[in-house]
């Protein structure tokens, strides 16, 4: 999609997915069922505008994430990219790799671009039943707000 028009949205079931994480292993969304997820896809690691955005998370942790909340980043970037990008910045949640085939899990949620190869920068807020309760879709080059997505999941405490 390049319109950034999502087709999954609030009262969905969050399409299960699996995908290695920066270190190879297997990770699936159902596997943090009874938790809440902040689902947060975005271009590439080491760009100008995801760094900061995956950093302010990083910061701001204590306010969003508990042992009752998983952050999941997701992009097309291969594993030893996400892998440097982890150590890098030193990152204490998962880096997914949607890298093949290529973009899958970003157009099951309706947030690949196809023109850039890319995710939009699309942020899932899902409840411990696997149910979105809250969604965004920022085009490429446009950064987030980490306190809406905040704000969100201190609503479903």
């Amino acid at each position: 999609m390049t319109d950034g028009v999502t087709t999954i949205g609030r009262g969905d079931v969050a399409p299960d997915f699996e995908l290695k994480d920066q270190d190879k292993n297997l990770v699936r969304l159902s596997d943090f069922r009874g938790k809440k997820v902040l689902l947060m896809f975005y271009p590439y690691a080491f760009s100008g505008i995801c760094t900061p955005e995956v950093c302010e998370v990083r910061d701001r942790r204590a306010e969003m994430l508990d042992d009752d909340t998983q952050a999941l980043w997701v992009s097309v970037d291969a594993v030893h990219a996400l892998r440097a990008f982890k150590a890098a910045e030193g990152l204490p949640f998962p880096l997914l790799s949607d890298f093949w085939p290529h973009g899958e899990v970003a157009r099951t949620y309706g947030v690949f671009n196809e023109e850039a190869g890319a995710a939009l920068r699309g942020t899932f807020v899902i409840d411990r039943e696997g149910i979105v309760r809250w969604s965004v879709v920022n085009p490429i080059g446009e950064a987030r707000s980490a306190d809406d997505y905040i704000k969100v999941l201190s609503e479903l405490a």
